[in-house]
């Protein structure tokens, strides 16, 4: 009698068409491959593009996806790799793929550059420093959403004392009051300073009102032995030295 096949079987006994061969390994999707190599050229000191920079990035947080659409995603939304990891927290969660991980990741890789580029300027004279002092600021307020005004507190050696956000205001306007400046310059025993704010906008020229808001802020301090070296404007298409446009 002729033998009858158990089900799922062929004749001679192997799989069926189209089943698994047994011990046999699952395909390893094909964003593995891009991952490694990728990290291959960031290794061999390769420069990457913003969006392939951004995807290394994105790897921790997103281990089972392709993070290539989202890194350009993001890249398109906002500009730079820069711009993308200061933008709010609410605006990245509108991208597609973007998690409250993915954000805490890019938040870090924004704090770790701001740290990163202060410890340039911590403990020396920084007008000898000039150029740290200029990435510290596009570091620290570049990309800002809204305008911020910064006040670097010097000793008589010109060596940072502290470094403090006096206000946030508006896309366009943060109110300053020179004699809050001078007060709290006072207090910390500063004898020079540095002022520093941004344009959202990303044009670093001073305006009117930039102009006047500095001569005030020099009239008062000047009197009580306090110097202004500078007020710097920091945005994404540069930055504005006071001094150096003979504002001041």
């Amino acid at each position: 009698m002729a033998r009858r096949s158990s089900p799922g079987f062929a004749e001679a006994g192997g799989p069926a068409p189209g089943g698994a061969q047994p011990g046999a390994k699952a395909e390893e999707p094909h964003y593995h491959g891009h991952r490694d190599r990728l990290r291959a050229r960031f290794a061999q000191g390769d420069t990457l593009p913003d969006y392939e920079f951004l995807e290394l990035v994105l790897f921790r947080a997103i281990p089972r996806r392709d993070v290539k659409p989202i890194a350009k995603a993001l890249i398109a939304r906002f500009g730079s790799f820069a711009e993308v990891i200061s933008a709010p927290t609410e605006r990245l969660l509108e991208v597609d793929g973007i998690g409250p991980a993915v954000v805490t990741d890019l938040k870090i890789m924004e704090a770790a550059g701001r740290r990163l580029a202060r410890g340039a300027v911590a403990e020396r004279p920084l007008l000898s420093s000039w150029a740290a002092v200029i990435d510290y600021c596009r570091a620290a307020m570049a990309f800002a959403p809204r305008e911020e005004f910064r006040l670097l507190f010097l000793d008589k050696r010109n060596r940072l004392i502290a470094d403090e956000v006096q206000g946030r205001g508006t896309v366009d306007h943060t109110p300053v009051y020179p004699r809050e400046v001078v007060r709290r310059a006072l207090e910390l025993s500063a004898t020079a300073l540095i002022l520093v704010h941004n344009h959202p906008s990303g044009d670093p020229t001073p305006s009117q009102a930039d102009i006047k808001m500095t001569r005030d802020i020099v009239a008062v301090a000047g009197p009580l032995g306090i110097v202004v070296h500078d007020h710097i404007i920091v945005g994404r298409d540069g930055h504005a030295s006071f001094r150096g446009l003979k504002l001041i």
